[in-house]
């Protein structure tokens, strides 16, 4: 197994940006995407810190330029003035060679949320997509997301499913991510929109998976494809479905309420780790692989 030399950072969001498809969300923009000390992590995990130079990927919202000025300004705040934009809106555009240049440039990149449909369609099979997995395995390279751009971080990724309907087979439709780490399920806004349902679908469908539910204002660090700490000021659920030892999900019809025996939930909290292929939880991240 190639153990990647750079880290993963998913974010729960804060906001919505688009990130589902249920009704009664409107997309929003505010500059306290979540709180700055999340922020503040993802410099300090970035090689030169206040002096990094980060892209922000703003492809997964409809109002890109209205979210990309909003991350300059939050990271502005923490004296970085070195953070641009890249407003990458289809699949033409991920051909221009600026784009390629700074991703090989910059020193970490953040994807920001709204749909994560629109990231795997977009960047899927692309150069620059390339790029960014290649920098990650091989490189002290930092690659940050929130909301959407947290969830599509995985192989298999989430793109739809009502909250109210998630127990029902078929309600939650999965698709390939961007692919920077596999046989884990991110889902965002876990907790204030009631995604367990969502999640738990998920892993009874792919029980070799981990699935991650990321609380506002929270996330995960992800060292050594492996290694998670959480940070933040709320709840990470994990959703580990090694251990299924009933479920009905491929023999119901579609709109059938699915039943799942002995799924295991961990719930984790500021500091807490997680060893995502022995499958273990620790009261307090292993710093010493982190940090190593």
């Amino acid at each position: 197994m190639i153990i990647p030399k750079g880290k993963l950072f998913a974010i729960g969001g804060n906001e919505d940006k688009g990130t589902d498809q249920e009704p009664g969300y409107e997309e929003k923009n505010n500059i306290n995407f979540f709180e700055l000390q999340i922020l503040s992590r993802i410099l300090s995990e970035i090689k030169g810190h206040k002096d990094s130079r980060v892209e922000v990927i703003t492809s997964a919202s409809r109002i890109p330029e209205e979210v990309g000025d909003a991350y300059i300004q939050a990271f502005g705040k923490l004296g970085n003035t070195h953070v641009t934009a890249m407003h990458i809106g289809n699949r033409e555009e991920t051909k221009n060679p600026e784009f390629a240049k700074r991703l090989r440039e910059c020193d970490g990149v953040m994807f920001t949320g709204g749909n994560q449909l629109r990231l795997s369609s977009i960047f899927g099979g692309t150069e620059l997509l390339d790029i960014l997995q290649d920098r990650y395995m091989n490189e002290n390279f930092l690659i940050a997301g929130t909301s959407a751009g947290a969830m599509a971080m995985s192989n298999t990724m989430i793109y739809q499913g009502s909250s109210a309907g998630a127990l029902l087979k078929g309600e939650v439709k999965l698709t390939t991510g961007l692919a920077f780490i596999k046989d884990v399920i991110i889902d965002s806004h876990f907790n204030k929109r009631g995604r367990f349902g969502r999640v738990a679908q998920a892993i009874a469908c792919n029980p070799g998976c981990i699935g991650i539910g990321l609380g506002e204002d929270t996330g995960v660090l992800i060292s050594e494809g492996r290694y998670m700490e959480v940070i933040g000021s709320r709840i990470v659920t994990i959703v580990d479905g090694y251990d299924i030892q009933h479920s009905n999900v491929s023999d119901l019809p579609e709109g059938s309420p699915i039943s799942i025996e002995n799924l295991k939930v961990h719930i984790m909290t500021k500091g807490n780790g997680y060893d995502l292929k022995l499958r273990t939880f620790s009261k307090e991240a292993q710093q010493e692989k982190i940090n190593a």
